[in-house]
């Protein structure tokens, strides 16, 4: 029952996200309904999808879960040091730097970094589908931007170092937090000194 709740989560959400690489469709639907409602269409599958994920990737977890492989105990360690980057990079999609100038996307890098660390350590079959199907989404978004010929919206400004000075200790905070008090008691599983 969970890892069926958790796929539906993942085809909503992941779903909606692909359907705006398909830039076409997308100004169709907006030229219909205009760009609020589409917004808040977006907006409510994204969530729909979001609380899929969640509410199935627990069900699945408290049913069981199914071990595919059995990554080595030194690889959580692997996984907490790709997290820090990987917030990192997130933080630096909202606060513009050179970080975003270097890497244009810096929030799928950081997306497709914090999948990965997490295959890395986690050998289940909902972890396996949960992350790799992110992984994947990541991945052929990155290369879909490559070939979008459309404008993406007004210009982000793009600050400078101090930007990703600021970046770097938001993501640090955030980091500690998400390892600290956001993975032992909303996930369940200690993200450090276990």
């Amino acid at each position: 029952m969970g890892l069926s709740v958790l796929i539906a989560g993942l085809a909503v959400f992941l779903g909606t996200h692909v359907f705006t690489t398909r830039r076409i469709a997308r100004a169709d639907v907006i030229a219909r309904i205009g760009a609020g409602p589409y917004k808040g269409i977006y907006a409510a599958l994204s969530l729909i999808g979001l609380v899929l994920i969640v509410y199935g990737y627990a069900l699945y977890r408290s049913e069981g879960w199914v071990d595919i492989w059995y990554p080595p105990a030194w690889m959580r360690h692997v996984t907490v040091l790709l997290m820090l980057p990987a917030v990192v990079l997130i933080a630096a999609a909202y606060i513009p730097g050179d970080i975003k100038r270097r890497l244009k996307h810096p929030m799928l890098a950081g997306v497709k970094l914090w999948a990965f660390a997490h295959l890395l350590s986690n050998g289940d079959l909902g972890s396996i589908i949960l992350f790799g199907s992110i992984l994947a989404w990541a991945v052929f978004d990155r290369i879909s931007l490559k070939h979008r010929t459309d404008p993406g919206g007004p210009p982000i400004p793009i600050g400078g170092r101090l930007n990703d000075a600021i970046a770097v200790a938001v993501g640090l905070i955030l980091y500690l937090g998400l390892g600290f008090w956001f993975h032992p008691y909303v996930i369940g599983v200690p993200a450090f000194g276990a």
